[in-house]
């Protein structure tokens, strides 16, 4: 493969971590990361198991994830009313700001 076809990617993605870094907002990991846009970024609803099966790791993954994003308050968890074994990861204002800020940072408005 040619180096040079991931370059400018990279480099846009590196400079947009470095300012994430820098910005003070929370450190997520990816996982966490990956989640939290999942929940506020497509459709819901979004339960523990949908996601971990999505995202093809275990559902405690998720649960630590979501124990990280719920401390946050950048999502919630909502129990399923038609099935009480069920949980909803729910998106939350918090966590919307949160993604704002983070697509400022990647467009170089921090």
């Amino acid at each position: 493969m040619d180096v040079q076809a991931y370059e400018a990617p990279l480099t846009k993605w590196k400079a947009t971590v470095l300012d994430y870094v820098r910005s003070g907002v929370p450190d997520l990991t990816n996982r966490q990361m990956a989640l939290l846009m999942l929940i506020h970024m497509d459709e819901g609803p979004h339960t523990i198991r949908g996601v971990a099966k999505l995202l093809k790791v275990t559902k405690p993954v998720i649960t630590r994830a979501l124990n990280r994003l719920t401390d946050l308050r950048l999502a919630r968890r909502a129990p399923n009313p038609a099935d009480k074994r069920d949980v909803f990861a729910v998106a939350t204002p918090e966590g919307a700001e949160f993604l704002q800020k983070l697509q400022r940072l990647s467009l170089g408005h921090a």
